[in-house]
């Protein structure tokens, strides 16, 4: 009996932070996956969330360009940093992408206190956006190193944030609790005459037991004390953005959608300058047919650089996976680490996954590493569903996902 094995795979992966970018590691699969299967056709598709790469990606997808700049980082020094210009149908767009401002990898590990980070820079780049002619900013979400709440990136604009004798407040979360008053008169007049969108993960909310301050705090450097400290600093920052913000009345500051984008960046830019928050997918992926590959392939393989609990939680590898069972393709997901509660991936459609480590190894050593992990996971991955399509094709029917592919239980034990 001929051995049926897939012919046409789609690589739709994430990038895995500070380590590999999407296009990376969309190189290194595809690798794997020749080394195992040599007559494959493989499409690849590096998919951005708005963090890391996804200005470049943008801007690449676009014909566009990247236009360089230096802006205050998440600790207070100058770094290096830069946005897009989108080309094509996105001309007059640009793309700030906060992580190249305030993201984790720009803050020093000695460092890490969302307490005292700031996305300062978010503001100075979104006014380099302005001074470039930009009719429409995106500001992408993801990555971040801060838990300001935009509370910087505001000041950067011209808001004023004033404590109860009259004085401005610092930077970072831990001056949120200190804020009396948000005003907001000084902003560059330029804001009335752009939209602004801010493309987050819709799940994250700024305040309460899944708040950005409890769920991300601690992967920032908080303590346990400096992540109450934060929580209620956002509680009182909330209230002052609905107080003084420019959202209409009974906006939800506190809960609603992506309002704890970033460290609360989202709630920020929607009441200070009046930023539009949607889905991330909606605007990040609306570059690329990403439906129709899925549609034209026998095998979707994606990636991220932790499978775990967050996962579902509007991560890339679930949203492929939403869109792949839409259309019954099964799902296998590569990851550089597999965590609590990766279990859960499977009702969001992925059928199966696997960690690219197959020895204990430290940390350092698996980034640099990263690429070579990655096409030999890749390889392996892709044996092993060879084998379970070669028993496939012997069961009295083939498998009720795809015809002539191995059935998800299958799947699910690779």
């Amino acid at each position: 009996m001929t051995m049926l094995v897939p012919h046409r795979i789609l690589i739709a992966p994430s990038g895995f932070k500070e380590s590999l970018d999407t296009v990376e590691v969309a190189s290194a699969i595809a690798e794997g996956i020749r080394c195992a299967l040599p007559a494959a056709h493989i499409d690849t598709v590096p998919l951005v969330d708005g963090g890391e790469g996804s200005a470049a990606a943008l801007a690449h997808a676009t014909g566009g360009r990247i236009v360089d700049a230096f802006v205050t980082g998440p600790v207070g020094s100058l770094v290096p940093s830069h946005f897009a210009l989108l080309g094509g149908a996105g001309t007059g767009t640009a793309v700030v992408e906060m992580a190249a401002a305030a993201g984790l990898a720009l803050v020093p590990r000695d460092l890490r206190d969302p307490g005292a980070t700031t996305t300062y820079g978010v503001g100075e780049l979104i006014r380099a956006a302005l001074d470039a002619g930009a009719q429409r900013i995106l500001v992408g979400c993801g990555d971040s190193g801060t838990c300001d709440g935009g509370l910087g990136a505001l000041q950067a604009l011209g808001a004023h944030a004033r404590d109860e004798l009259g004085a401005e407040v610092g930077f970072g979360g831990n001056a949120l609790a200190d804020v009396r008053t948000l005003d907001l008169s000084g902003l560059d007049p330029r804001l009335d005459e752009v939209d602004v969108f801010v493309a987050c993960n819709p799940y994250n909310v700024l305040l309460g037991e899944k708040g950005v301050a409890r769920v991300f705090g601690p992967q920032k450097g908080a303590t346990p004390d400096q992540v109450e400290h934060l929580a209620l600093g956002l509680e009182n920052w909330a209230a002052i953005l609905e107080r003084s913000g420019v959202q209409d009345e009974g906006y939800d500051y506190g809960h609603g959608i992506g309002t704890g984008a970033s460290g609360g960046l989202g709630a920020g830019l929607a009441g200070g300058i009046g930023a539009t928050l949607l889905p991330r997918f909606e605007v990040m992926l609306s570059h690329v047919d990403l439906d129709g590959l899925i549609a034209a392939a026998d095998l979707v393989i994606t990636a991220e650089g932790a499978v775990d609990f967050q996962t579902p939680k509007g991560k890339i590898p679930a949203e492929v996976a939403r869109r792949a069972k839409l259309h019954g393709k099964p799902v296998f997901a590569l990851a550089g680490s597999i965590g609590g509660g990766a279990r859960d991936v499977h009702n969001v459609g992925i059928d199966a996954f696997s960690s690219i480590l197959s020895v204990p190894m430290p940390l350092e050593e698996a980034i640099s590493a990263g690429s070579e992990l990655l096409a030999a996971a890749a390889e392996q991955a892709m044996r092993l569903i060879m084998v379970g399509c070669s028993i496939g094709s012997r069961m009295s029917s083939p498998s009720p996902l795809v015809p002539g592919l191995v059935a998800p239980r299958l799947l699910e034990r690779i």
